[in-house]
């Protein structure tokens, strides 16, 4: 019991902890923008890098499946991107700038790095959201079908982060993160396309067996959120 506790009161710290940092370093990059763009747009890899890490440092248990989570969600993210960039079959056609640093035909690494925020953080997300939602449907009705729930949270996971990605991509541009080719305009068929292979990751997220309840996932996706809300908006 006391054991359980003190489990309970250090993931606590450690969630208030990862909160307060990713909102430090996000407030000082939205402010550092209207001063010196140039070096904070340089400095986004870190930031991400950052953000991982505090993923990693709230998270309950890594095991295998966590792990084989991560990589397939960086797999995936850098061979879309890279048949996206190089065929415009994917998303439409664009082209990353030299911001996100280090690169793999033209894809940087750090986007392999930017699709398991999005999902995972899209995924723990909407799998509390739903368990609150299952508990009260189970109180009144009994226990929803498994298959219900399997697709509630598959669609309502892809859906937040295609949400995440239109706020995303405003100020990606803004950013120079990349750069739509032809009229420049963001394409619908990019929001689709993400649609679908959110569907994907988010279906081997539900299969996959690590914990599900990083309060911290759920903080950090409204606040990059807001961020980028904020720098497409005011920048």
């Amino acid at each position: 019991m006391i054991l359980k506790m003190a489990e309970k009161y250090m993931l606590k710290s450690r969630t208030q902890i990862a909160t307060a940092l990713a909102i430090f370093f996000h407030v000082i990059g939205f402010v550092g923008m209207f001063f010196n763009k140039d070096f904070f747009t340089a400095a986004t890899p870190f930031n991400l890098l950052l953000m991982f890490v505090l993923l990693l440092y709230t998270q309950q248990k890594i095991n295998v499946g966590f792990v084989i989570f991560f990589a397939v969600c960086f797999i995936t993210g850098i061979a879309v991107e890279i048949v996206g960039t190089s065929t415009g079959f994917l998303f439409g056609e664009y082209a990353y700038g030299k911001t996100l640093g280090l690169s793999f035909k033209n894809v940087p690494f750090v986007i392999g790095v930017n699709w398991f925020i999005i999902i995972y953080c899209s995924g723990i997300t909407a799998h509390r959201f739903l368990e609150k939602i299952s508990a009260k449907l189970e109180s009144m009705t009994g226990a929803p079908p498994p298959a219900m729930r399997f697709f509630s949270l598959i669609s309502d996971g892809a859906m937040l982060a295609v949400f995440f990605d239109w706020i995303l991509e405003p100020a990606a541009i803004k950013l120079g993160y990349w750069q739509w080719l032809g009229d420049g305009e963001i394409p619908t068929y990019n929001y689709l396309c993400w649609f679908i292979v959110s569907l994907g990751l988010m279906s081997v997220f539900t299969f996959l067996k690590f914990e599900k309840k990083n309060i911290f996932a759920v903080n950090l996706l409204m606040i990059m959120m807001m961020f980028f809300m904020l720098i497409r908006t005011f920048l």
